[in-house]
């Protein structure tokens, strides 16, 4: 019975990441979830204690963008996550009103496959309605891009918030090749974006929204949602 009263208290977050594999479908440009971005999340709220799940808008094997595997980020302590996104369960099938929080994950494929899906619109107009955490890093928030909530408001006009910042992804040279400028179309829906230094960590936390800017964020953005549930 103890055991029951645990696992019935224990919270519970959904990571969501791209399913997208080319930047403006050009093969020779492979991308897809930046690895730290999804495996410092995962390592961190498991190390809390929650149930942790990782979906993807298509479910099954999501692409992992070649550059966040170099440098020694492919090590062993993503090992487990790195199998998990070879079997992502479908955001469609989730049954989001079972999670706490929800949690979405950079790489430039967001960009082009987070924006307008109906599923990830739903969810989050879902969690902002009822006063769930929301919270992304890096290129995670274009899950929020043109997303409006029940009352047909911007869903994130008036929250401060953080992301890959237009200087950011003018420094990577990939200005010209995104279908929008994230900071720039979060900033026209009515949220206060917060620019930090470039490639260094910036957290911000508005309400029951929590960002982070970049790749350097990951760990400290997963912190803050976990101290939001506890």
């Amino acid at each position: 019975m103890e055991r029951r009263v645990d696992i019935y208290m224990s919270k519970s977050v959904l990571i969501v990441v791209t399913s997208h594999d080319t930047i403006a479908g050009d093969q020779d440009k492979p991308t897809g979830v930046w690895l730290s971005e999804a495996a410092e999340p995962y390592i961190a709220f498991q190390g809390a204690g929650f149930k942790v799940d990782i979906a993807s808008p298509k479910g099954g094997s999501v692409p992992i963008d070649p550059n966040s595997i170099e440098n020694g980020n492919d090590d062993e302590k993503f090992t487990e996550v790195t199998k998990i996104l070879q079997n992502t369960q479908r955001i469609r099938d989730i049954v989001y009103e079972g999670y706490d929080a929800i949690f979405f994950a950079g790489g430039h494929g967001a960009m082009f496959d987070f924006p307008g899906d109906p599923d990830i619109q739903n969810i989050i107009a879902y969690y902002k309605d009822d006063g769930r955490v929301i919270s992304a890093v890096c290129h995670g928030p274009a899950a929020f891009a043109d997303a409006k909530t029940k009352d047909g408001k911007y869903l994130v006009d008036g929250i401060k918030l953080t992301g890959f910042t237009n200087a950011e992804e003018e420094a990577m040279n990939l200005t010209e090749e995104m279908p929008f400028l994230l900071q720039s179309k979060l900033e026209s829906n009515g949220a206060g974006f917060v620019v930090g230094t470039s490639m260094e960590e910036n957290v911000v936390s508005s309400g029951k929204f929590v960002t982070g800017q970049n790749p350097a964020s990951s760990q400290a953005v997963a912190e803050a949602v976990i101290n939001k549930l506890n």
